[in-house]
């Protein structure tokens, strides 16, 4: 059973209900909605469409809404520049008149406040890479370094640069309330700089009294510099590669994902990592050898999803690539250097040792799972954040959104169960789901943490039970 989740990014390749129903039977996780490019409409008949498939196979697959965020862009140019290095292009702002030949509006007001002379400005995702040479009245004058064409509404990247722009736009708002309409499981905040973005995003949460949790983007070098108060206030992170690679030198790239995920792992919050894992398979049958390896690295260090962008938008081959990622995950998820590893984590209340007991359990005994019983998730995200050796996490909860969002962590197969008064019978319902979905087989053993009735005395208990 792979234990490294994988996210499904939806677009025209996939949003059918026959593509959705084959995207869950291999094994898709979560979906994600991109809101930079998906029209609400849209959004509401493929969350409902994905819904009653999921419902109907038994298997709670969870839902993503990925906020456009603020963003800095060219404005509209009369043609296509195919500009050459040496080049001057002009970004003017506050409506003035350039006094170059290639000129653009920006849509972003303080761009010539922001910007020193001598620094790179980065244009269309990485196409374009220029130089700040001249700062006139609402006018920056840049020198083009690498050729290339520059066309209207180009994304604009400006690496180290503190840019006064919002933690949410008014499209982000619109677009929350579509998240909080069709019960989104999970929100994901783009450019995310600090802690006090995702505060902002959790208020607005907390007054919905909503349960959908928050998944931080880290996309550039501010969010590097204050990863630790970002992982400490989130719910979960996902190193975004797209705009992070443009923003930071090539060579810190693996670094800085090394160390998001690291400090996830430490702070049992869940890690996602995304762009680029299968870019080839958009137009090629096949991947490359440097992608199945880029993947397998993402299953050794131990992040919780791998997940699929333009692959299975508008991806030729989007249920192959699916496949892939599952055969890359199980096969890593069973080698020795993963079962081996040690975590970081430090278990400070009489619950986490507990929690770390029956891990430890579960592996000296080769069990074939571990069963929680939870109300709110925690133990199940807990122990999944432990990373057990070869053993899945079997979460039941009498809730069903709870349910949903265990769908990012680490092994966690999670199901709906009614809690009964006695602990017994909530033991034997458990039993009976695990051997009727295939998952254990009768003789199999499990490690169970829950409440035991001994006597008149119900107690917090930890047992092997052998099915």
């Amino acid at each position: 059973m792979r234990r490294t989740k994988i996210i499904a990014t939806l677009g025209p390749a996939t949003s059918t209900p026959p593509m959705l129903e084959a995207l869950i039977q291999m094994g898709v996780n979560i979906f994600r909605f991109n809101m930079s490019h998906a029209p609400h409409d849209w959004v509401r008949a493929v969350a409902k469409s994905i819904r009653e498939i999921s419902a109907r196979q038994g298997l709670e697959v969870a839902l993503l809404l990925d906020t456009q965020g603020p963003a800095i862009r060219t404005g509209v140019v009369d043609r296509i520049y195919n500009l050459e290095v040496g080049d001057w292009v002009s970004f003017t702002v506050k409506g003035q008149r350039g006094t170059v030949q290639i000129t653009t509006e920006a849509n972003y007001p303080y761009l010539v406040d922001d910007i020193e002379v001598g620094n790179t400005v980065i244009v269309d995702n990485g196409n374009l890479r220029m130089q700040a040479i001249e700062k006139r009245e609402n006018e920056l004058v840049c020198k083009v370094l690498t050729s290339g064409p520059l066309g209207s509404r180009r994304h604009i990247n400006l690496p180290g640069v503190d840019v006064k722009l919002p933690p949410l736009t008014e499209k982000d708002y619109l677009d929350l309330e579509l998240a909080f309409e069709c019960d989104m499981d999970f929100i994901a905040m783009s450019f995310v700089r600090r802690a006090s973005d995702i505060e902002l995003l959790r208020k607005l949460i907390v007054e919905r009294k909503s349960p959908i949790r928050i998944i931080a983007k880290i996309e550039d070098q501010l969010a590097v510099k204050n990863l630790e108060e970002i992982i400490e206030a989130c719910d979960g992170l996902m190193v975004a590669r797209g705009d992070l690679g443009i923003e930071v030198p090539y060579e810190d790239l693996p670094i800085i994902q090394r160390r998001a995920i690291n400090l996830c792992l430490a702070a049992i919050k869940p890690v996602i990592v995304a762009t680029h894992l299968l870019e080839s398979m958009i137009t090629n049958p096949s991947p490359t050898r440097a992608e199945i390896t880029d993947i397998a690295n993402a299953v050794f260090e131990h992040a919780d999803a791998i997940m699929l962008s333009g692959e299975t938008t508008t991806g030729k081959y989007p249920l192959e690539c699916v496949e892939i990622m599952d055969r890359i995950s199980s096969r890593i998820e069973q080698g020795r250097t993963v079962g081996t590893y040690v975590n970081p984590v430090e278990c400070k209340t009489s619950n986490q040792r507990m929690n770390a007991a029956t891990v430890f359990l579960a592996n000296e005994s080769r069990c074939a799972g571990i069963c929680v019983f939870t109300h709110s998730g925690k133990t199940a995200r807990f122990i999944a954040g432990l990373r057990p050796q070869t053993a899945p996490v079997f979460a039941f909860t009498p809730n069903l959104d709870v349910c949903r969002n265990l769908s990012l962590h680490f092994g966690v197969r999670a199901h709906v169960i009614e809690f009964h008064n006695d602990p017994n019978e909530n033991l034997l319902r458990m039993q009976s789901q695990l051997l009727s979905r295939g998952y254990v087989a009768k003789g199999d053993t499990i490690v169970v943490i829950s409440d035991l009735v001994v006597g008149k005395d119900t107690l917090h208990a930890i047992h092997l039970h052998k099915l």
